[in-house]
């Protein structure tokens, strides 16, 4: 989609604020979603001008991460491409560091659509036996990467024996690093991570000080993370992507509360159009997808990424209306087998009838919830 005028206008306002501030690396909380970071959505974020006429809410409450895997939201809110669908129905965003912060929000009443990753999304909808939420559309798959100190790891057989972090226990990445590890035919105890390999489940936001103090021997973690610590000398092992067909897997989603969804679905269809429209925007014209992504991020952490960080770490990054389900129900079914979760039905946990209807409209093909939609 070509910028308007007044999308230029945004973007150049965005990136000077961005030239305002410091260029200072920030360990930003990955999208693994396994962080205990507090949550910093406390409401006081200004909401999105409104224009127009107002839809069935007076205003939306969205919620996101400060991070790269959530470009849509990033650039979506920095060039007003999500509020000018809404029309006189205003924004509320509101940024978290842990999905467990953002699921709490969600079924606390609070917050009313999130971008969130497939864990958190899968959990809270199992816990709640399908009442929590729906996944109405996707947002982005990859970018992580299993990134090692060069000097004691060569080759991926070296992994036995050494220390490799995870966000979280349970999370996205600690998943998939897991399911890679008993398909070497290793073992790891799920509980404690201990094991052929020590899985060290560490907060990204100090990882890469942890990598740099030697108390860790890699990573296996979202962008920015990796990128952070490929610059703190690291190397790149593996790219997740390189595991899955076609190299496409979810890493984010975007959710709704189901009796928001039910009350509002004007709402969240006007949304989705904007989602729609920013991603074709973001993959029609990256680099300046990427700036706008960092002025958004100067803005809510005062941290915007280094060129020597975000340049590489970008690229990976695949933006998605697809929610890639039949992904999310192979990452559902790794957890299983690692014990870190129940026996599940997850039918219903998507709804992507909004979606569908918009991707219609703008003339795209349509895309599946892998038999897993509400009825």
């Amino acid at each position: 989609m070509p910028a308007t005028g007044s999308t230029r206008k945004t973007l150049r306002r965005g990136l000077a604020a961005a030239a305002a501030l410091p260029l200072l690396i920030g360990a930003l909380a990955s999208c693994g979603y396994g962080s205990q970071a507090e949550d910093k959505g406390d409401g006081t974020a200004d909401a999105a001008a409104a224009h127009g006429e107002k839809l069935s809410a007076s205003e939306v409450r969205i919620g996101y991460f400060p991070n790269l895997t959530h470009a849509t939201a990033l650039v979506g809110l920095q060039e007003g491409l999500i509020a000018k669908e809404l029309g006189g129905t205003r924004i509320k965003p509101q940024t978290f560091n842990a999905g467990p912060s953002e699921i709490e929000a969600l079924n606390g009443g609070s917050l009313d659509i999130g971008f969130i990753g497939p864990s958190p999304s899968v959990n809270a909808y199992v816990k709640s036996k399908g009442s929590s939420l729906r996944i109405v559309s996707g947002s982005a798959s990859g970018g992580v990467k299993l990134v090692v100190d060069p000097d004691r790891i060569k080759t991926l057989d070296d992994l036995k024996g050494k220390k490799i972090a995870t966000p979280q226990k349970g999370n996205t990445q600690d998943v998939a690093f897991l399911n890679w590890i008993s398909e070497k035919g290793w073992t790891v105890d799920p509980e404690s991570g201990k094991g052929d390999v020590s899985v060290v489940r560490t907060d990204t936001k100090v990882t890469p000080d942890a990598f740099r103090q030697g108390s860790i021997d890699g990573a296996w973690v979202p962008e920015p993370t990796a990128s952070k610590l490929v610059t703190d000398g690291g190397a790149v092992l593996l790219d997740e992507a390189d595991l899955w067909p076609e190299k496409k897997f979810v890493i984010t989603n975007v959710i709704v509360s189901q009796k928001f969804l039910k009350a509002h679905p004007d709402v969240v269809e006007a949304v989705l159009r904007g989602t729609v429209k920013t991603n074709d925007w973001i993959n029609a014209n990256p680099e300046e997808a990427k700036a706008s992504a960092n002025a958004k991020l100067a803005a809510d952490s005062g941290k915007p990424l280094e060129a020597k960080v975000i340049d590489p770490a970008w690229p990976g990054i695949r933006i998605t209306d697809d929610p890639l389900a039949s992904t999310l129900k192979t990452q559902s079914e790794w957890a299983v087998k690692a014990d870190l979760i129940e026996q599940h039905d997850l039918a219903g946990i998507y709804d992507l009838t909004l979606l569908n209807k918009v991707l219609r409209a703008a003339g795209k093909p349509e895309v599946s919830d892998a038999g897993l939609g509400a009825e």
